[in-house]
């Protein structure tokens, strides 16, 4: 169990405190601007607010009660929220007895206080269980996200977070207390590393979900090596977690329409034909290498639609939406099925996903990228019925 030490004279009165903020490991110049953005978004609850930080520093002048904790249980990765830190969030709030929480991840002090008070109000004006933030990035950001986790968890859950992986959250308590549920699995089994999915987990209990407006930010980037180890170790949670949960998803559901206001165009500079065809050159290498691990894994249509896409010149190449669906479904089932060991099977996976992000970028110089985004959640939904059939019935469907 963590230890608290309250920062001295600084009381914390736990029936008080309406709204924890748990925020990762900062430096001294970082924390200092975190916690004036914080005091700025809670300008008249300052004295129900309770920030928590696990260091042991003394915080810097302010108003809001501080206090710096020892983690229950520890984690390497700082790029994303892991299953120690639910774990961890769960500890302070039953210490603390708070109403809700944010969890903030590294680089919090990057997020405006506007989008700090978007994430407390989606679980306190709106009575929302989780609120999960809208990122405005750059068009070339967050492309595995764009790819695979977005349209996944929209078809398959029927949420529409556009960031279901998201490094920023506010959360009931009951939400907390979910997530740290599911974290204890992976930390009982040594993985505090792991990672949970808060979309899904709050969509199967549920418990409501709803989505603010978070602007710009700064995200911190992944400790994975490498794309390679950077989408075994993602996609294969995300493979992992639709799999424990396949009793909910293959429930017919639709995705309600998006509350939050269409976002202007973001600014892209096209792609170069030298970007462009570096990935597509991957692709085409891997066609010619990896016809044996694919073809156990992928039917002929979406082989003979790999086929064409082969020969496609740089200049017009283009991913249909619907065989990249396709795709990402029958990695999904040979995962399950372990048709092949699944670190080779991810492996085999990345190509795929590079020629997906050089028909998006090649596409998103001729129109707006959050719309290709968009067509290719579409998508996702559209196949799910393909999913579905492959899943119950992998022997007898023949595509």
């Amino acid at each position: 169990m963590a230890t608290t030490n309250l920062m001295p004279d600084q009381t914390a009165t736990p029936a008080a405190t309406a709204l924890l903020i748990s925020l990762a490991s900062l430096d001294d110049e970082a924390l200092a601007r975190a916690l004036a953005n914080i005091a700025e978004a809670f300008p008249d609850s300052l004295d129900r607010i309770l920030v928590a930080t696990p260091d042991d520093v003394s915080p810097p002048r302010t108003d809001l009660r501080f206090i710096s904790y020892t983690p229950a249980a520890a984690s390497n990765s700082g790029w994303t929220l892991t299953a120690a830190d639910f774990l961890n969030a769960h500890t302070l709030l039953q210490e603390h007895s708070a109403q809700g929480m944010l969890m903030l991840g590294a680089e919090a002090q990057s997020l405006a206080p506007s989008a700090l008070r978007a994430l407390a109000d989606g679980i306190s004006s709106n009575h929302c269980d989780l609120a999960a933030p809208r990122y405005n990035l750059p068009a070339r950001a967050g492309l595995v996200n764009s790819a695979i986790l977005y349209p996944s968890t929209r078809a398959l859950f029927g949420t529409r977070p556009r960031y279901p992986l998201a490094i920023d959250l506010g959360l009931s308590a009951r939400a907390v207390e979910k997530l740290a549920t599911a974290a204890q699995r992976f930390t009982a089994a040594n993985q505090p590393d792991a990672l949970v999915w808060p979309v899904s987990e709050i969509a199967v209990a549920g418990y409501t979900i709803t989505e603010v407006e978070a602007g710009t930010r700064t995200l911190p980037q992944p400790n994975a090596p490498d794309l390679n180890a950077l989408l075994a170790q993602v996609a294969g949670a995300l493979f992992a977690d639709v799999e424990a949960k396949a009793p909910y998803w293959q429930r017919a559901r639709i995705a309600p329409p998006r509350r939050l206001a269409p976002q202007p165009p973001s600014p892209t500079d096209p792609a170069s034909p030298e970007e462009a065809r570096s990935m597509i050159d991957s692709f085409r290498l891997a066609f010619t290498n990896l016809q044996e691990i694919w073809s156990l894994v992928l039917p002929p249509q979406s082989l003979l639609g790999l086929k064409r896409l082969a020969v496609m010149p740089a200049s017009s190449f283009s991913m249909p939406d619907s065989l990249w669906a396709r795709i990402v479904y029958d990695f999904l089932l040979a995962y399950r099925l372990r048709t092949i060991n699944r670190g080779h099977l991810l492996g085999a996976m990345t190509p795929l996903y590079l020629a997906w992000v050089a028909s998006h970028l090649l596409q998103s110089s001729q129109t707006d990228p959050e719309r290709h985004i968009e067509a290719v959640a579409a998508a996702f939904e559209a196949e799910k019925p393909y999913l579905v059939s492959r899943w119950r019935w992998p022997d007898r469907f023949n595509p």
